[in-house]
């Protein structure tokens, strides 16, 4: 005898999956959070914050020039450590 109701092995399953892809995104945001945190420490030095305004927004200096240099079918990649 199979009884089927709100409580079927279908909807756990289904529930289950739910379950581990909020896991995983638990897992992922817990990541993130601990690289930013580590970024922010560092942007608390003088030095680092300069050096990521330059990299990063291609800041510059009184009577500097900045020359970006791209090369043909190079595709430019965000730089994400500094």
């Amino acid at each position: 005898m199979l009884f089927l109701d709100n409580y079927s092995y279908l909807e756990h399953r289904v529930l289950n999956k739910q379950i581990d892809e909020l896991n995983d995104n638990i897992r992922y945001y817990k990541s993130e959070i601990k690289q930013d945190s580590t970024k922010i420490k560092k942007l608390k030095n003088q030095d680092q914050i300069e050096k990521y305004a330059r990299e990063k927004y291609y800041m510059k200096r009184e009577n500097e020039d900045i020359y970006i240099i791209e090369f043909e079918g190079e595709k430019k990649e965000e730089q994400t450590d500094f």
